[in-house]
């Protein structure tokens, strides 16, 4: 039993524990070039939840991961079969509701760590602030937690099934990247991108909801080639460390009349 994740503990257990920060890991269910799995975002996100709660909890950080929402908003991979959506209202009715359960049991601070592009929960943060008295941090890991040490690692990091989340598949999930038995490669397509017509979009002047069946050939977008397991470890390694800091540092902090600041 991992004392950190709800799933394992027991009643037993939770009824003689305190919790001060609760971490919601959010996925997706979607195809990844035709090499990782449709469950390749909610597998990396879970895997970083698990170990960071985990370092978190062993510096004494009174925190709890829950359950890892497998299903995210795809509207724009749809034309792919078996593509799981969840429309961006659904989802934030999802999330509301498990903001008022956690308030309910007198948690305040909840990390939303959030493993899928498509999902734009900074919305619901701003619906929410002043609703509820669960304080909200919103931690995309694939941004701001790791872009930099991102550029470090890799060729090119990719936007979707590429070097990136390749290497964390064979680090972490290897047995479900696909290969050529023949030559021992991946099996996966180079994960070019096609341009838009409009130079607006494409030097970044305007953005759209991007439609992958048009932008893409098999959903990839990025490079995997030169992915490894031990880029994919490296990874890691940088942003567990990162965030079971910022876990416990929001654990630690005293709720008062300025927090958090």
């Amino acid at each position: 039993m991992r004392e950190w994740v709800l799933a394992e503990v027991n009643y037993g257990f939770v009824k003689e524990h305190h919790y001060e920060v609760a971490v919601l890991p959010m996925g997706a269910t979607e195809p990844h070039n035709l090499h990782l799995p449709y469950g390749t975002d909610t597998f990396q996100v879970d895997e970083l939840a698990a170990r960071a709660g985990a370092a978190a909890f062993q510096q004494g950080a009174p925190v709890i991961v829950l359950p890892t929402i497998p299903y995210g908003t795809d509207t724009n991979l749809m034309a792919f079969p078996l593509t799981m959506n969840l429309n961006p209202t659904t989802l934030a009715l999802v999330l509301t509701d498990l903001v008022k359960s956690l308030e309910h049991h007198g948690i305040r601070k909840l990390v939303i760590l959030n493993g899928h592009g498509g999902n734009d929960f900074k919305p619901v943060l701003r619906e929410l602030y002043g609703r509820t008295s669960v304080y909200l941090f919103l931690c995309d890991w694939f941004r701001g937690l790791t872009s930099d040490a991102q550029a470090q690692l890799f060729e090119e990091p990719g936007d979707h099934a590429g070097e990136v989340e390749t290497s964390l598949g064979l680090a972490f999930f290897p047995d479900l990247v696909r290969h050529n038995p023949q030559t021992g490669l991946l099996a996966a397509d180079d994960g070019e991108a096609r341009p838009s017509r409009l130079n607006a979009i494409n030097v970044g002047w305007a953005s759209i909801t991007r439609p992958w069946h048009l932008l893409t050939t098999n959903t990839g977008c990025g490079n995997p080639h030169a992915a490894s397991a031990e880029k994919g470890q490296q990874l890691m390694n940088v942003a567990v460390t990162r965030l079971a800091a910022m876990i416990f540092e929001i654990a630690a902090a005293e709720i008062d009349a300025t927090f958090p600041f």
